[in-house]
């Protein structure tokens, strides 16, 4: 059940984080706040194919 998902910056939309989730326990694109290298701060991080 657990898949590997990529979690993009939405400010300057690098991938910057490769993580697992549960898709039984969140069917919906998660969302995270990480930090972001390239923008130097944190931002909101959201899940992409």
């Amino acid at each position: 059940m657990r898949v590997r998902v990529t979690l993009e910056c939405t400010e300057c939309k690098q991938r910057n984080y490769n993580t697992m989730k549960n898709k039984k326990n969140n069917p919906d694109r998660i969302e995270l706040n990480k930090y972001c290298k390239f923008c130097r701060k944190e931002t909101l991080h959201k899940e992409t194919k």
